[in-house]
């Protein structure tokens, strides 16, 4: 245990920001997909523990016991459309299959060019969607590891671009805090990586110069089309360190208090943190209050709150709540939301459903 912190202490000393802003492609895949998460300032990668946590942290997978479902839904900003599904079968000894998807569709747009600044009365669409088969397991009692691999698309109109992606993770739980003697409630170390792979680059029509093709001997679309070949985009590279731990925690009550440390490939690097209160009533009711601050540390943001003598940016905070229904044999209903102010762009809710069949 004591190599294995020393190792990701020594691997964040040589970690520096590297202020790539606008560098990458198919940025979608930064966006949180789990609303429990997201309120929890996104601080989440040593709790993952669900369908969904794939997309978190795939080592998660390794804590469904049955058949779990999760899709979410949320309204992104400009009149974009984000949704999200999940599913995730126990296989026993042989660890947990999942499967996820998501979609972010940007609706139709109005053609322009130099002639008709308002539009010609043409439209087109444009989305970008993620599918990816997941697998985890735990290796012994108190060390889980998963693995996601991913297919990314992203189309504009008449051009499209096609890329593969690994992710990686692992979860540690520790005897360290545990307020019960229990392993599962002391401190918790995650790590992962997401979006390993392959670049991007668009090909299609909608990148040729019409001029040109007319301006071409043949006239032919095919003597051109290699011009005008984009380059090529990487995708969103991020790992995740995180830790967490109970302080409270008994028969009706429990506090999570998580922290995370993010290093993207295209930005500097940040800190989230995020807190869970949950309450557990008469008939298997259970409530969850959360909130968090998450991206502590970027330098773009330019949009301060101030908070007694602190300054943060405003745009990280979040909160959210839930509600669970446990029903007979690992089965249950929940439900999630959480709200989050993206600053100038306006603020965001995200509304997930998780189901437990058996």
């Amino acid at each position: 245990m004591k190599n294995f912190l020393l190792y990701q202490l020594l691997f964040l000393s040589f970690c520096h920001a590297q202020y790539r802003y606008g560098t990458t492609t198919a940025n979608f895949l930064e966006i949180g997909t789990s609303s429990n998460a997201v309120a929890m300032g996104e601080a989440y990668v040593s709790l993952a523990d669900d369908a969904v946590s794939a997309y978190w942290n795939p080592a998660g997978l390794a804590k469904v016991k049955g058949f779990e479902i999760g899709m979410s839904s949320q309204d992104w900003v400009a009149g974009i459309s984000h949704s999200s599904f999940a599913a995730a079968f126990n296989l026993g000894r042989f660890g947990t299959l999942s499967a996820w998807f998501t979609d972010f569709n940007y609706g139709s747009i109005e053609v322009t060019n130099i002639l008709n600044q308002n539009g010609t009365g043409e439209f087109y669409n444009a989305n970008d969607l993620a599918a990816s088969i997941a697998y985890g397991r735990n290796l012994v009692d108190w060390f889980s590891f998963g693995a996601s691999l991913k297919m990314v698309n992203s189309n504009i109109w008449h051009s499209s671009a096609k890329a593969f992606a690994l992710d990686l993770g692992v979860i540690v739980e520790t005897n360290f805090f545990s307020t019960t003697g229990k392993r599962n409630d002391a401190m918790k170390i995650g790590m992962s990586i997401s979006n390993y792979g392959s670049k991007m680059r668009y090909d299609g029509i909608d990148l040729i110069n019409p001029i040109d093709i007319l301006e071409n001997e043949n006239g032919n679309y095919e003597n051109v089309i290699g011009q005008y070949r984009t380059e090529s985009w990487e995708l969103p590279l991020i790992f995740r360190l995180g830790t967490s731990f109970k302080p409270i925690i008994n028969e009706f009550h429990a506090l999570i208090l998580s922290f995370d440390v993010l290093h993207p490939n295209n930005n500097s690097e940040s800190i989230n943190l995020g807190t869970e209160y949950s309450m557990q009533i008469a008939g298997g009711n259970k409530f969850f209050l959360r909130g968090g601050v998450k991206n502590i540390g970027i330098s773009q943001s330019n949009e301060m709150q101030k908070i007694s003598i602190f300054e943060i940016p405003f745009s990280t905070l979040t909160f959210g709540f839930g509600y669970e229904k446990n029903i007979v044999n690992n089965k249950s209903v929940g439900i999630d939301y959480s709200y989050q102010s993206i600053g100038l762009l306006g603020d965001v809710s995200l509304l997930t459903f998780r189901f437990k069949l058996f």
